[in-house]
């Protein structure tokens, strides 16, 4: 494990060694993988919502976790969808986090005000993500302990405005008082360096790290992600307001086929946008099916490697660039007044 190289509010917020957060990623961020970051001196989130119904699966998780941690802090995500039965699927979840004392939380989708109250008085840290400055004052009025802003490069639900890092990453800076991630395009450790000046007090990852040993989806699927370029995604369901960024496979093309058709009703992306072909693409391989969830920072993973191997190599380069930077100043010299 590298020694710490950054010092910022996130890492000490969350008691961590890496200015490094690693996005809950839906079926796949399991206590193996996320106690793997944890102990690489980052922080992980398992998803709730891997657990569909399942509120005792998701608390044997919490305490694997636990103990692969031996102890450390850890997080769970909890997406905020927006089905009209969200409290009452989100409800027994809660409990759990609150019975296992899980002391991180990173809260994302909807406004996050109706359960923010019950997590805070359990003492949880919470940090919600958003895709637009405006969100992120919203969740800061709120009270939240931290926001993640994510751009337009982001895998998976990346909301209305599609706005780029290299814009939304200082403006959100300037915005907001409270610690700061940024997500979307994030995936090598030039990047990190990058967030950093942008004012941030971190960086997320997620489709970087789809190609760990410790995730647990198929090694065909993870060997097509390692020999992708950066053009290997796509951006769909713009029809209902609300850009979704996936793996540009079959699945993808046929929903925007039905958009360039003109096709409004949902009924007839239904059984293409299941989140079953997505668990089963992971289960099998065949990445062909189902609307996965990838951002063109999937490019930067090149090869398969254990966690603790990526996370030190970003740490590496982000030390790397520092050093570049420096040597690239030049010194002003000191004029003296005669």
């Amino acid at each position: 494990m590298r020694d710490p190289v950054f010092s910022t509010r996130m890492t000490a917020l969350l008691g961590i060694r890496h200015p490094i957060l690693c996005g809950g990623l839906q079926w796949l961020a399991d206590a193996n993988y996320v106690a793997a970051v944890v102990n690489a001196g980052a922080m992980g989130f398992i998803t709730c919502m891997s657990f569909p119904g399942e509120p005792e699966r998701f608390r044997q998780e919490i305490r694997r976790c636990r103990m692969l941690t031996q102890g450390k802090p850890f997080g769970v995500s909890v997406s905020i969808g927006r089905r009209p039965d969200i409290v009452e699927i989100l409800t027994p979840m809660l409990d759990v986090i609150v019975q296992e004392q899980v002391r991180i939380v990173e809260t994302s989708g909807n406004n996050p005000a109706w359960l923010l109250p019950r997590l805070k008085d359990a003492g949880c840290i919470v940090i919600h993500k958003v895709p637009a400055v405006r969100y992120a004052l919203s969740a800061e009025r709120l009270g939240v302990d931290a926001v993640t802003v994510i751009s337009g490069e982001a895998g998976g639900h990346t909301g209305q405005y599609m706005n780029s890092q290299i814009v939304q990453g200082p403006l959100a800076a300037d915005a907001v008082r409270i610690p700061l991630a940024l997500g979307g395009g994030m995936g090598d450790g030039r990047h990190l360096v990058t967030a950093l000046a942008m004012g941030a007090d971190a960086m997320l990852l997620g489709s970087r790290m789809v190609v760990a040993e410790e995730i647990w989806a198929h090694r065909a699927y993870k060997d097509h992600i390692a020999r992708m370029d950066e053009s290997f995604t796509r951006v769909i369901m713009s029809t209902f307001g609300k850009q979704h960024r996936v793996l540009d496979n079959a699945t993808a093309r046929q929903v925007a086929d039905l958009e360039a058709a003109g096709v409004s009703d949902f009924d007839a992306y239904r059984p293409l946008a299941q989140g079953a072909l997505v668990r089963q693409a992971y289960l099998d391989g065949d990445h062909s099916q189902g609307l996965i969830d990838m951002g063109p920072a999937g490019v930067f993973a090149r090869e398969i490697q254990p966690v603790e191997t990526i996370i030190d190599q970003l740490i590496d380069t982000a030390a790397a660039a520092m050093r570049s930077l420096n040597d690239r100043m030049r010194p002003v010299a000191c004029q003296v007044s005669p």
